[in-house]
């Protein structure tokens, strides 16, 4: 890296600190290096390894990008053709840093692809560990999970073989990461375990943060919500530690926000299967116990809204499109929970226009899914004057969702997309329910055996299974209680369960329109949402 003189000492400590997580060290090194960074010249020897590292040390959290934008500017092409090889492979890492925090994806890996390239040229084991694990970033953020898994246990590998151990856990972190999104959620757990004991005793409190927010949506994929809320409050406090206004904080906001809707969906199933057991008991009491439960989701959605909004202000400042329509997918979901559905519709279209200006197809995907989800919920309540615009809507949104998708990596993504194509199949007026069973067993094909665990998780798909692969004859039960075989059941059980099986299919018969149904047999529309939830077709869930 030629003779210890100029910049190298810099470039050591900078190094040094950076490779074994002492990032206040490194933050203070490079606040007093100021000047050296305020006059880089590129024909100083090491100056574009300098810049490499300052890059790094941006992406840790130091200053920002533009102060790295600012830097490159000063290596034009014309000054770069005089680089040695080293310096400019680090410059090329810094314009890959660059286009990462500016979410082009696709910029940035070719940058740290071509670093790669010229693996057998340098043998700075730092600079290919990182490219490579910036690399796996890139990739997993595109929806390419297989291909980040490669190039992530490629940089730990590169890592530890260079006695970087501490760096080496920062990029276990995200194989941890790939490995839940694959549904190995003991694997996950297991990586995470021994990253957060190789980094206990360093102050690289970003990681630490991303390793309790892993650990909470391990939790929140299990339906443990009340651990996965210490878990991502626990990363927000590690977050805050670097800086209370780190990007990173946004992403715990809108996790809680995500755990405290689906607590307010268990809080209402509740009520529900209480109010399906105990409809004949109008007592005080068991009012009381409604109207609390009740206050109880909306404080819940609430609060959800508030960590939503706060995210929306963090993820706005950073200029972070993923963000920013992640919040409001969220966003869109809690007001399709409280059937306000022109807040959820506009929602979802300021969703969708965040994915198109990136082109992020994980993000366009969901939009789509959360659109097809109100439309059909249109259907369902018959809300609106032409159900067959509202159905082509619903059609279109689910075929989109696939197709953005299948350009991803993600199976829960695509069978979720699957899933809620389906659905749309399966409702009037024109249902095939062929089309839509073929749908639902793609989307189990792409599932692992733990990845619906989480009945809260998959309630869409169970709505699913039930119009097209579960149906069972009712004669049969319908004659054993006619010849009086009515097993241990009361008559109370007797009537709940007629009513399962009755209601559907006058619904079906009726066009799926609740208001029919309730005229038909003189019951209030509420009481027929009940039935139909309870039988397991009308339910909602997220996208």
């Amino acid at each position: 890296m030629g003779p210890d003189t100029g910049l190298q000492p810099i470039i050591s400590q900078l190094r040094g600190h950076l490779t074994s997580r002492r990032m206040e060290c490194g933050m203070r090194a490079l606040a007093l290096h100021t000047s050296a960074l305020e006059s880089l010249d590129p024909a100083e020897p090491n100056a574009g390894v300098l810049l490499g590292l300052t890059a790094q040390w941006v992406d840790a959290g130091f200053a920002g990008p533009e102060l790295v934008r600012e830097l490159l500017l000063r290596f034009p092409a014309a000054r770069r053709a005089a680089l040695p090889l080293l310096d400019y492979l680090h410059v090329r890492l810094a314009e890959g840093m660059v286009a990462m925090a500016a979410e082009d994806f696709a910029l940035a890996t070719q940058h740290f692809r071509f670093v790669q390239s010229l693996e057998g040229e340098t043998n700075d084991g730092e600079l290919l560990a990182i490219s490579n694990f910036w690399t796996a970033r890139c990739l997993r953020r595109s929806g390419r999970y297989d291909d980040a898994l490669g190039f992530a246990i490629k940089g730990k590998r590169v890592a530890l073989d260079s006695g970087y151990a501490p760096m080496a856990a920062i990029v276990q972190v995200l194989e941890s990461w790939l490995a839940f999104q694959k549904g190995k959620l003991n694997e996950a757990q297991r990586l995470l375990q021994e990253a957060e004991s190789a980094l206990r005793d360093t102050d690289d409190f970003v990681t630490r943060g991303n390793i309790q927010s892993a650990y909470g949506r391990i939790a929140r994929r299990q339906a443990r919500y009340e651990p996965a809320l210490e878990y991502f409050n626990c990363a927000l406090a590690e977050y805050q530690g670097r800086d209370p206004h780190h990007l990173h904080l946004a992403r715990s906001l809108v996790n809680i926000a995500i755990v405290e809707r689906l607590l307010a969906l268990r809080e209402q199933k509740e009520i529900d299967r209480v109010a399906a057991r105990r409809r004949a008991d109008s007592s005080e009491k068991t009012m009381e116990v409604s109207r609390a439960s009740r206050a109880d989701i909306e404080r819940l959605r609430v609060a959800a809204r508030a960590h939503l909004g706060d995210a929306l202000e963090i993820y706005t400042t950073h200029g972070q499109h993923r963000g920013i329509g992640t919040v409001y997918i969220n966003s869109g979901l809690l007001h399709l929970d409280g059937g306000d559905l022109e807040s959820a519709v506009a929602d979802a279209a300021t969703a969708f226009s965040q994915g198109e200006e990136r082109r992020d197809s994980i993000l366009l995907a969901r939009a789509r899914m959360l659109q097809c989800a109100i439309e059909n919920t249109r259907l369902e309540e018959q809300i609106g004057e032409d159900p067959a615009h509202h159905a082509r809507l619903a059609s279109e949104f689910a075929r989109d969702a696939v197709e953005y998708a299948r350009q991803t990596q993600n199976p829960r993504l695509l069978a979720r997309a699957h899933v809620w194509q389906g659905l749309t199949l399966a409702a009037e007026p024109a249902a095939d329910l062929e089309a839509a069973r073929r749908c639902c067993q793609q989307a189990m094909a792409l599932l692992q055996p733990g990845d619906t665990e989480s009945p809260s998780g998959w309630d869409d798909l169970e709505t699913l299974k039930t119009r097209v692969l579960h149906s069972r004859p009712i004669d049969p039960l319908l004659r054993a209680w006619s010849n009086g075989a009515v097993e241990n059941k009361t008559f109370q059980q007797m009537t709940e369960e007629f009513a399962r099986i009755v209601i559907p299919k006058v619904w079906e018969r009726e066009d799926r329109k609740v208001a029919r149904v309730a005229k038909k047999l003189s019951i209030s529309p509420k009481k027929v949402r009940r039935i139909l939830q309870a039988a397991g077709v009308n339910e909602r869930s997220h996208v």
